[in-house]
């Protein structure tokens, strides 16, 4: 069992100060569009993954005003996770720079995380609390790159399994070493015979997370399946691929084998263009129905149906690895979906501990929930109590006092 049971930001993009408490079920918070809802959930995901699902650059979430006086960002939460209580907090310090950058920036950022009160690395707060977000730009995991693709399933394996995480960031400096070194060899600045340190280390660490990700979509796939039955019927058949860069082998140590024949085939081409062109930051799965690829020919309608089968096979998968399942998070993800399928996935929703959701439409949650759920109305960054029925309350939620930065 674990939930968020404080959350409270400083100077977080358009919610300069806000303090709520938040309880286990369901909380709505719905109002205008740009008024601070997603922003809201942003922080929460924050407090999870350690990033920002929304920011290309954490610069984006520390507001003009902020950076301009100096003044830090918090995202402070408080977490009760198996009757003991955590405080997260995240910490952006601007730090002034000389000179706008590309973005017309004059300011960066310094990220500082604490889990009560002692320095973590992003990498040692995922895990602490999972977290599971549907929304509407969730379309883009079956229409779109498969960059996209491989974040869902390196977001997924990371908040299951450290070890995941840390493998990935060896994975990815090596990669970015044998770039430069490919590089160099191009240039005549570095010898061939070079590369076969970092040949091995890619082979080690590559070919255990390409395994990894083809044991994760082992125990994804029956859940996708169920699951899309249960959305759309048993009319369309699912099967979920797989497609790694190197072959899989019956075992880890034939895939290595694979790995270094895929790296020898791939030297000519290597050579003429510097990059690393096999392994699993080239990987990616396809959705199928009927033998069809959806990426090339789904509906938009089936690509948002699909979209939701993975994040509810997500949250699944979560609560089996950890033995406890994540606060999911909906971010306006019903705009596009008739009654009967919204309110198929809202049953399934409040299977766990804490669900918390955002829309422009009250009455699509509303009518579903009843006065199950707690609802709160949301306009210019500020939060006031409301009823099922939108009547809102006369006073917003208030600041209760200052958040300390650690």
């Amino acid at each position: 069992m674990a939930y968020l049971s404080r959350l409270r930001l400083t100077n977080f993009r358009n919610l300069t100060r806000l303090d709520l408490g938040l309880s286990p079920g369901v909380t709505v918070y719905y109002g205008p569009n740009a008024q601070g809802k997603t922003t809201l959930l942003e922080a929460v995901y924050l407090l999870c993954i350690a990033r920002s699902f929304r920011a290309e650059n954490e610069r984006e979430v520390v507001t003009f005003q902020a950076a301009n006086a100096g003044e830090q960002t918090l995202v402070d939460g408080t977490i009760e996770k198996n009757g003991q209580r955590l405080r997260v907090i995240v910490g952006y310090q601007p730090t002034h720079r000389s000179g706008n950058d590309a973005n017309g920036l004059a300011y960066n950022v310094r990220k500082d995380i604490r889990v009560n009160r002692i320095k973590r690395t992003a990498g040692e707060l995922i895990g602490q609390v999972n977290a599971v977000l549907f929304s509407a730009a969730d379309i883009e995991l079956v229409q779109g790159p498969p960059s996209g693709r491989r974040r869902f399933l390196d977001i997924l394996l990371s908040q299951a399994d450290n070890f995941y995480l840390k493998g990935l960031q060896r994975y990815q400096k090596i990669v970015q070493q044998r770039n430069q070194l490919l590089r160099l060899v191009r240039e005549g600045r570095a010898k061939a015979d070079e590369l076969t340190f970092w040949n091995d280390e890619l082979v080690r660490e590559g070919a255990w997370i390409t395994w990894r990700r083809y044991e994760a979509m082992r125990q994804l796939t029956p859940a996708c399946v169920q699951h899309h039955e249960d959305l759309s019927g048993p009319e369309e058949n699912l099967e979920v691929a797989y497609r790694p860069s190197v072959l899989l082998g019956g075992d880890l140590s034939e895939t290595e084998n694979n790995f270094r024949e895929a790296l020898a085939a791939v030297s000519y081409r290597e050579r003429a263009r510097p990059v690393t062109a096999v392994g699993p930051h080239r990987d990616d799965f396809n959705l199928m129905i009927d033998d069809a690829d959806m990426g090339i020919f789904a509906s938009r309608g089936q690509a948002r149906t699909l979209a939701l089968t993975l994040r509810l096979a997500e949250a699944e998968f979560l609560s089996s690895a950890r033995g406890e399942g994540p606060v999911v998070l909906f971010d306006d993800a019903f705009s596009e979906m008739d009654s009967s399928r919204r309110h198929r996935l809202l049953e399934k929703a409040t299977h766990y501990e804490q669900v918390l959701i955002t829309t422009t439409d009250l009455e699509q949650v509303s009518e579903f929930f009843g006065s199950g759920a707690n609802y709160n109305y949301i306009a210019k960054g500020q939060v006031w109590p409301s009823d099922q029925d939108g009547n809102v309350s006369e006073n917003p939620v208030t600041y209760e006092d200052e958040p300390e930065a650690g």
